[in-house]
């Protein structure tokens, strides 16, 4: 019975965490949490990331350049990205992805790496964890450019609508929601709703998006499981039927350890 959960995304390498790091993880242990993702959004970060996924055991890690970041990536970067890659504690390539609404680097930019890091994923057969906002479109397209019979990957933080939903489940891609969902009038539940339990995952995007009762404070993996309480509120289902499968999927997709 693998009842335990699973952080898909969290951002332990911030500064946010450097007065208590350890007892940040060890919260997370005591509250069912066994392991957990930290991601990279620059060069910098994925180093950061590898390193705290080489010291603590339940830490994994992703390598990528996030979309506000590219612009200042140059091909030096994105050598070393490719590198980590190999790195036996990464899972996964990212975060990556489009981001229209803040616009920190011009589309033509983000577009670009986007496509660098898609042909590196299906070379590699490396899952992505994938970023978009107000960038459905745009990003359903380039990956509609490339072949591929059932895309391997997430997309975090997931903020579209149920037909954004439906297409990106299609493509073969997993869902994962946060703090999001458990916001007051949040247009994510209805969506989550109608997501199948086996392409689900669970997250927290710490230390940024904090579910209720913690909202706007510091978040941290141990919240996840808030996250899973919705889901199984809202589904109808159990704590543990969550936990298991939403383990299940990550386990699947990122080559995680059975515990």
């Amino acid at each position: 019975m693998n009842d335990y959960l699973i952080d898909t995304h969290a951002h332990l390498d911030f500064n946010q965490f450097d007065a208590d790091r350890d007892m940040v993880l060890y919260r997370a242990e005591e509250n069912g949490v066994r392991q957990i993702i930290t991601i990279g959004i620059d060069l910098a970060t994925s180093r950061k990331s590898i390193e705290l996924a080489e010291k603590y055991p339940m830490v994994h890690a992703a390598v990528g350049i996030h979309p506000h970041d590219v612009a200042k990536a140059g091909p030096d970067d994105l050598d070393e990205i490719k590198a980590l890659l190999q790195h036996p504690k990464v899972v996964a390539l990212g975060e990556v992805g489009l981001d229209f609404y803040y616009h920190y680097s011009p589309e033509e930019v983000q577009r670009k790496y986007l496509k660098i890091f898609l042909e590196w994923s299906l070379a590699d057969n490396r899952p992505l964890i994938i970023h978009t906002r107000d960038a459905d479109a745009a990003i359903l397209s380039i990956l509609r450019e490339r072949s591929r019979a059932g895309w391997r990957g997430v997309f975090h933080c997931f903020s579209g609508d149920a037909l954004m939903a439906e297409k990106v489940l299609e493509m073969g891609f997993h869902i994962s929601f946060t703090g999001n969902i458990t916001f007051k009038n949040s247009t994510s539940v209805a969506v989550m709703r109608e997501v199948p339990l086996e392409r689900l995952m669970v997250e927290t995007d710490c230390p940024f998006m904090a579910p209720v009762p913690h909202r706007g404070k510091r978040n941290e993996p141990a919240y996840v499981q808030l996250v899973a309480q919705k889901i199984a509120e809202v589904k109808g289902c159990s704590f543990t039927a969550v936990a298991e499968q939403t383990t299940a999927n990550a386990r699947e997709l990122f080559g995680l350890p059975e515990l």
